[in-house]
């Protein structure tokens, strides 16, 4: 009995332990989904911040097109520039840590947490199972014993049975036999019944010592190994964790580096050379004023000085004891109050001649842009600006007219290279459908190389190294002649106007009425001119989707793969060949068939065809 009770308190400590087990490994596990949650949200926090950082940097960009990106050739600017560059790479690290933090440390924790909640399932279901299996073998113990002794009382009861029957002379001698019998019977079900508790028990006793001593404590040492996992694990992940933020300090620490050296960059004289380059105007100094002598009968005259603020002599009365005007400077005033008449002085002599040298639009220069001085846009050869801005204006359109030229120039000898290809192969396509497109890029080329003739002529003018008349002309346009020859005219105009002036002032409104005037008067092809001037060579006229792939392996052609989205620029003309254009640089020539085109409505015989 005492047995019996030590076996069951040993069952309920083992289950106790079990219980303890399970909730010491379940609090584990939880500790680990608490820590893989913190890891998810300061990878969440690293990816706002990086964002917030781009959207900064972003914002702060300069505009195309704008005044920022013009003071971009400052060095302070630049360096701003560069900050926000480094700005951006700095975010770009962030995301870094973000992502490593997800794949090194959420992801695998995540996928560690599914096989430690199935090994701890499996080890508790191997221990619940072996405390069944000897709770089993106890409860056959205990019946097999309980019957023994069941057995045992019977057959107790049966051999004092036979005894008095046998003693009693009363009883016949069968019923004594039955007796013995019974009472035998009874002896041999109790022998049997010992047996079986003796096999019960010595197999109880064998699974209860393997039980004890083998598999409970393989299971507990399953899971003490599984919980020094879990805890190493945990404390890898916090190694990686500080480990991911140190693998980006050295590219942090670039940027930071990248920042310092962008402000040490920064040079404040020639920034301030860079302002004086962009404003210098070129203009010479006013001279001396002369001496003007005081004699009987004469009066002084009143002039205005060269270098005065004011502009009008009305200013000069309503600030007597020569008070200090808000005018603008003399170089940049003009005067629209005409001084009475009265004889040249000297001073007025130095007025006028630095009046009529004042850079002017010469009438009629550009018959393209004339109407543009009615609008208010400043005139084409920039002499609205002072010299020296006048001299980069021009410099900067001869060098993007020279642009256009050469790009126009590899078009045609793309073409020449693709009627070359026609010549050989005829059927790729008629080698004469090309002639009218190399006549109207030849054309493109005279009219843009006249214009780079006339605006170098501008920039040598202000320059003062015209070009002399022993110079081959080069070709021009009609239109050009016509205007030069105009130009003349209208030029001598101008000039007396400025003679008729009573203090020899001449202003740009009153000119380019004149201007805009003989333009219209003497070209009446203008408007054709105009509007053929500004047009842009090879144009889109619609869309198309490649239907099949083709290999341009050709000359002139261009390879295309199925589905792709093309710019139509040049429709079939007979020949099964359509010109299409991938982007700015890629143009060639694909078959017709094998694209699917669709033209803009506003194109000549607008349809769509395959």
């Amino acid at each position: 009995m005492e047995s019996g009770r030590a076996t069951l308190l040993k069952e309920q400590q083992l289950k106790d332990q079990f219980d303890n087990l399970e909730k010491h490994t379940q609090s584990g596990i939880e500790f680990v989904e608490r820590y893989s949650k913190f890891v998810k949200e300061r990878s969440d926090i690293e990816i706002s911040y990086a964002k917030q950082i781009r959207n900064l940097s972003k914002k702060y960009q300069p505009k195309k097109n704008s005044r920022e990106e013009e003071e971009n050739k400052y060095t302070s600017c630049r360096a701003f520039l560069s900050t926000l560059n480094e700005l951006n790479d700095y975010a770009g690290q962030h995301e870094v840590i973000a992502e490593n933090l997800t794949s090194q440390i959420i992801t695998e924790l995540s996928r560690y947490l599914t096989e430690l909640k199935a090994e701890r399932k499996s080890h508790f279901h191997d221990g619940r199972k072996a405390q069944q299996q000897i709770e089993s073998l106890w409860k056959q113990l205990e019946s097999s014993k309980r019957r023994f002794e069941r057995d045992c009382k019977e057959a107790d009861r049966a051999q004092q049975y036979f005894e008095r029957m046998d003693a009693d002379i009363n009883v016949t001698k069968a019923d004594v036999e039955k007796a013995r019998q019974q009472a035998q019977m009874r002896h041999q079900i109790a022998a049997d019944s010992k047996t079986e508790y003796s096999n019960y028990l010595t197999k109880f006793n064998q699974e209860q010592n393997e039980h004890y001593y083998t598999l409970i404590p393989n299971i507990f040492q399953k899971l003490q190994e599984m919980e020094e996992r879990r805890i190493e694990r945990v404390g890898v992940s916090m190694k990686t964790y500080a480990e991911v933020d140190r693998e980006v300090l050295p590219i942090v620490g670039k940027c930071l580096d990248g920042m310092t050296k962008a402000a040490e960059s920064i040079e404040p004289k020639t920034d301030s050379k860079q302002v004086v380059e962009s404003y210098k105007s070129g203009f010479e100094p006013p001279g001396d004023v002369e001496f003007e002598d005081y004699g009987p009968g004469q009066t002084m005259k009143r002039t205005v000085s060269e270098t005065s603020l004011s502009n009008s002599r009305g200013e000069a009365k309503e600030r007597p004891g020569g008070g200090k005007s808000k005018g603008k400077l003399w170089p940049f005033i003009k005067n629209k109050n005409k001084s009475p008449k009265q004889n040249k002085e000297p001073l007025s002599n130095r007025f006028n001649e630095f009046m009529a040298s004042k850079p002017k639009m010469t009438c009629l220069r550009s018959l393209r842009r004339g109407l543009s001085l009615k609008l208010g846009s400043g005139p084409e050869d920039f002499s609205h600006l002072p010299p020296e801005q006048r001299r980069k204006k021009l410099q900067a359109k001869i060098d993007d007219i020279n642009k256009d030229i050469q790009k126009e120039m590899d078009q045609k000898d793309a073409l020449t290279k693709m009627k070359g290809v026609y010549e050989k192969n005829p059927q790729m396509g008629d080698p004469a459908s090309v002639d009218p497109r190399l006549v109207e890029m030849a054309m493109n080329i005279e009219k843009l190389q006249s214009e780079v003739q006339k605006f170098e002529g501008w920039l040598a003018e202000v320059e003062g190294r015209l070009p002399s008349r022993s110079d081959p002309p080069r070709r021009q346009s009609g239109l050009y002649e016509s205007q030069n020859s105009n130009s003349t005219m209208v030029d001598n105009n101008c000039a007396q106007d400025r003679e008729s002036s009573p203090d020899g002032s001449y202003t740009e409104e009153q000119s380019s009425e004149t201007q805009v005037k003989v333009a219209i008067a003497n070209t009446p092809e203008f408007d054709d001119e105009f509007d053929d001037g500004d047009e842009e060579t090879l144009p889109t006229i619609g869309t198309c989707k490649a239907v099949y792939s083709f290999e341009g392996h050709n000359e002139g052609t261009i390879s295309v793969t199925e589905g792709e989205l093309l710019f139509v620029i040049e429709q079939d003309k007979g020949d099964g060949w359509t010109r299409v254009r991938r982007n700015v640089e890629e143009e060639g020539y694909v078959p017709t068939s094998y694209v699917e085109v669709f033209l803009e409505t506003n194109t000549k015989g607008a349809m769509t065809y395959i």
